[in-house]
Order: structure tokens, then sequence, then C-alpha cells
């Protein structure tokens, strides 16, 4: 590890471990009128929570995705408070600036996804987002599009995450796409520098800097010299290409899909620390524990903190699980009766209503299980994105456009009520 590296990387570790220390204790969950949540490990959990604490050293840095975008709407005040809550040592954020130079919160590169722009400007959808000034950013709803529960859920300002974390939790911060922002790398490190709530962070040792763009990560690297930094790439390049990024990078983040051993060994012999996003189950959380990551990025920071120690990530589930995700059919992923389905099991001895039940993929497209559909123990429910007949085993939602990722999705299961069940990645 070079010098730099290693500084940063020592002084990071201590300060996220008396960070971790001080994050607020997780409020219990409330749960649904007809069940009453085990909360008890299970005897498996109970193994692990033995395993974990004889080697809580080793354990990754836990960091909530655009906040926790599995459980509010991403990159919203909302899901950045519940990562504070959620025992994770980090949330992420994505930050852009505004027509009129104003730092923003906010993923895409156009408002069409998660906002309500074709309401409140018609015909601007698929616009920049970087196109629109601070005050018509503020004239947006980012929330509804997840829930009812988030209507009128703000774009943050790039401070407000700041406060939000309020030492409690540190932050990643990612510059994206800084080719829409030009300068966006300047207002980063000043902010660091001269806002309070910023720079008490960044003293504290709970701030770093990372992005996709090497040339963006390099303007930084220059101007803040002792920020911590990280080079994201899809996967792993070859040992040379890791050699000439820890010049300027501490750490290195790559896509948990495409990642093995030898990938851990060549970004460790670089001198960084390796991280991955973004992993959204718990079994592709211990498959990166396994391969001794240093960080994991994932939608799901409470659930993940909850597995963590050992818990029922999942207190709310009634019993139904995700048990696969058919993602790629031969053919086309649409066609009548036999596309894209996501297959729910019933692992009780008891009947389960699941009519209302929802399934969001990464990107909050949706899936829903219609009236009347009541699973016996042991029974399995298709649901597919496409056209077909309906039948005690199968509902179709008729949809137009694919909602899973060929290349591998992970999934959220949702109760009629509002109870997250399961995750499952693929």
């Amino acid at each position: 590890m070079n010098t730099r590296s290693h500084h940063k990387f020592d002084r990071i570790s201590q300060a996220t471990a008396a960070a971790a220390l001080s994050v607020a204790v997780l409020a219990p969950f409330a749960a649904p009128a007809h069940a009453q949540p085990d909360t008890r490990p299970t005897a498996e959990a109970a193994a692990k929570n033995e395993t974990r604490a004889a080697s809580s050293a080793n354990e990754p840095l836990l960091i909530g995705h655009r906040g926790a975008a599995g459980t509010a709407p991403e990159n919203t005040v909302s899901a950045f408070k519940d990562a504070r809550s959620s025992h994770a040592d980090y949330f992420e954020i994505d930050v852009q600036l505004s027509a009129d130079g104003v730092p923003f919160l906010f993923h895409d590169d156009t408002p069409a996804r998660t906002t309500n722009v074709e309401d409140v400007f018609p015909g601007r959808e698929n616009d920049p987002i970087t196109s629109f000034t601070w005050a018509e950013l503020q004239q947006l709803d980012a929330g509804s599009y997840f829930s009812d529960k988030f209507v009128g859920e703000k774009i943050p300002h790039f401070n407000d995450a700041a406060k939000i974390a309020n030492n409690k939790i540190g932050v990643f911060i990612e510059i994206k796409s800084p080719f829409n922002s030009p300068g966006i790398e300047r207002v980063v490190a000043d902010a660091l520098q001269n806002n309070r709530d910023w720079n008490r962070l960044l003293k504290s040792g709970q701030i770093e800097v990372l992005g996709f763009d090497a040339a963006s990560n390099q303007r930084f690297a220059a101007l803040a010299p002792d920020v911590s930094l990280q080079q994201l790439i899809g996967t792993v390049p070859d040992s040379a290409t890791l050699a000439q990024i820890a010049t300027y990078a501490d750490h290195f983040g790559t896509s948990y899909r495409t990642l093995d051993a030898a990938g851990v060994a060549r970004v460790k012999a670089a001198g960084m620390g390796i991280g991955v996003y973004t992993v959204n189950s718990t079994e592709a959380y211990d498959q990166m524990v396994a391969l001794g990551v240093d960080r994991v990025t994932g939608d799901f920071p409470v659930q993940f903190s909850r597995h963590e120690r050992g818990q029922k990530p999942f207190p709310q589930n009634t019993g139904v699980r995700i048990a696969g995700s058919i993602n790629d059919v031969p053919g086309n992923d649409l066609q009548p009766e036999t596309g894209e389905h996501v297959i729910l099991e019933n692992t009780t001895n008891r009947p389960i209503d699941v009519s209302g039940y929802i399934i969001r993929d990464a990107a909050n497209t949706q899936l829903t299980v219609g009236n009347g559909y009541i699973l016996a123990p042991g029974a399995q429910l298709r649901v597919y994105t496409g056209p077909g007949t309906n039948r005690s085993d199968a509902y179709y939602n008729n949809g137009t456009a694919n909602v899973l990722n060929n290349g591998g999705d992970s999934v959220a299961l949702w109760s009629a009520n509002g109870n997250l069940q399961d995750t499952f990645a693929n």
C-alpha cells in the first residue's frame, strides 16, 4: 500500500469504528396485525453471530446505497435517515450541479424515473437533470414514485446529507456524470473544506469521494489530496492498470457480480482497499465477506446490519420468500404464458394471502400480485411481467416492457401493507 493510501486507510478505519458505536439503536419494526414476527435469531443465525463476534475486526464496512434505496426513495432525506439508524458505517450519495450551479443529490441523468416531472414540466422528462435550475428542481416530487408514504419528498441539496449524517454515520460522495457538471470537483472540495458540517465529517475520517470517471477522480485528487478517494470500474482490470489507479486513489470499487478471489488479490496487491456494489441479498453479502472485501454497498443497510449481528434480516416476514427470478427466458422475455417472472414460495404450514404483494427490482420497477391469491403451505406462485392466463400458480401483470435485467438483477418482496418480506439476487 502506498504511503498516501496507508495513512488514510488506517485513519478511516479508526474513525469509522468510533462512528459505528455512536449510531442510534435500530428502531423495532411494527408487525402486521395478523402475524407476530419472530425476532429471535435462528439456530443458523446464532451460530453465525458467534463467528462474527470472534472475527468482527474482519467485517467489511457497510454502506447504504443512495442512502437506503431499498426502503426509501433513493438520494432523499428519508433514505439518509433510514441509513443513519441502520448501524451502517456510511451512506452513499450522488452529487450533480444544477443549471445555476447548485450542488444537489440525484442519480440519473434525467428526471423521468424518480420524479413527477411529466406533471410539473411536461415535455422535459428526458432533458438532462442538470439543465434544471435549483428552483425548478425544488418543484419536483422525488418520493411518490416509491410509495404514497413519501409524497412530497424533495430533491436534497448537497449539504443536507452532511446535516443528516451529523457525525453519526459517514458519507460516500459519488461525483455523478461529471461531464454534465463542469467544475463539480471544485465545488465538492470547497464544501468539504469550508462547510462546517462537511468539514466536521472530514476531520473525523468519515468522508470518501468516489466516481467512475478517472479524469474527474484525478482532478479531485489534485484539489484535495488528503481526502480518501475511490475509483469505480465494473470489473477488476489487470495489475498494470490497478497500479496506475493506485497513484491517485486509495480504494477500488467494482460490481460484486464479476468479482472473484483473483480480482481481490490484484486490488490488494496494488495497495488499495476493495469495495463492491450493489449487494442486495444476504447470500451475496456472505459471499463477499468470504472473499475478503473491505466494504459492501447495498440498498438495504438496515437489513444487512441485522444480518451482520446475527439477527433476522426481515423480522416482519410472514412466511413468504422469493424462491427464484427467471430473468432471461428462451425467446422473447415478454412472450405470453412463459416470459420472465419471479417465483414466490410459502415456507409455512399455513395458507398465506399474497394478494397485493409487490415485487420491486433495483430500479423500482414493480410487479404486483392480483386479488384472491392464497398460497397453500409449501406452494409456489409465479409472478410474470408479461401477458398470460391467470391460474392458481401464476399471475400475469400484462406488462409491455421488461422488468428483470437479463444480466442479473435483485428484487425485493413487500406485503400489501408495505412490510419488507425478503430480497433476492441472481
